[in-house]
C-alpha cells in the first residue's frame, strides 16, 4: 500500500535537476587564457596579484539638455539598449557661462556595468561594434590614465547594433571608461589584450600608429 501521508523527498528531486549555470564567454576566456599568459609574463607568485576588469562606464553627454528634453530621453533609451541596463541621468556640478550652463542642469546619462553584463557588452563591443567603426585601424596604446584604468571615445552610437538607424534623433558620441585593477599601464595593456581588445601594438612604430596615438 502507498502512503499518501508520506512526504515526498525534496533532497532526491533537487539531485535529480541538473543546474547549468552560465558564464559569458570573455569571463571564460579571461581564466583560461589571459590569467595564465598574465602569469607568465609578470611572475606572479599568487593568482589573486593578477590583475582584472573591475567595471565598465559609458557616458553620453548632451550639451542642450536644458531645452531639448527628447535629446536626454533619447540618450537615455539608446545608452539603456546599449548597455542592458538602465542608465542615470547626470547634473552640471556648478555654473559655466561659456556653455550656458547653471548648476543642476540635465547634461547627459551615464551607466556602470559590472560583472556579467560587463563582460557581454565588452564581448559585443569587440566583435562587433568596433569592427563597424569608420576607418578603424586599431585603438591608442596612449590612453591609459597612469592608475591602470583605460578611456577612449566612440563618435557615433549606430556602431552598435541595437541602435536602429531610423528611429534615432541625433548622432550622439560616448566616453567608454574600463576600470582595471592593474597597477600599472603596462599591466593594464597586457591584460587588454588578452581579452581581445583591438589596441595597436607597442612595437608597431610607423606612421599609422603614430597618427592613431
Amino acid at each position: 500500500m502507498v502512503d499518501k501521508n508520506k512526504k515526498p523527498n525534496k533532497k532526491s528531486n533537487l539531485k535529480s535537476k541538473k543546474v547549468v549555470s552560465y558564464l559569458p564567454r570573455l569571463r571564460t576566456l579571461y581564466f583560461d587564457k589571459a590569467v595564465p599568459n598574465l602569469i607568465d609574463r609578470f611572475k606572479y607568485k599568487n593568482i589573486m596579484d593578477v590583475p582584472k576588469i573591475i567595471s565598465i562606464s559609458l557616458n553620453i553627454g548632451i550639451g542642450d539638455g536644458k531645452t531639448n528634453s527628447k535629446a536626454i530621453d533619447s540618450a537615455v533609451n539608446e545608452l539603456m539598449l546599449i548597455s542592458g541596463q538602465k542608465p542615470v541621468i547626470t547634473f552640471s556640478k556648478k555654473d559655466i557661462s561659456n556653455f550656458k550652463i547653471r548648476k543642476g542642469w540635465p547634461v547627459g546619462c551615464k551607466v556602470t556595468l559590472r560583472s556579467t553584463k560587463m563582460f557581454e557588452f565588452l564581448d559585443r563591443l569587440i566583435s562587433v561594434a568596433l569592427p563597424r567603426t569608420r576607418d578603424f585601424r586599431g585603438l591608442s596604446f596612449k590612453s591609459f590614465d597612469g592608475y591602470g584604468n583605460y578611456n577612449f571615445g566612440v563618435q557615433e552610437q549606430i556602431i552598435f547594433t541595437e541602435i536602429d538607424y531610423d528611429k534615432i534623433e541625433v548622432i550622439n558620441g560616448m566616453n567608454i571608461t574600463i576600470v582595471t585593477s592593474a597597477k600599472t599601464d603596462d599591466e593594464a595593456y597586457w591584460l587588454l589584450m588578452e581579452m581581445g581588445l583591438p589596441l595597436i601594438k607597442k612595437s608597431f612604430n610607423n606612421e599609422v600608429a603614430k597618427e592613431l596615438a
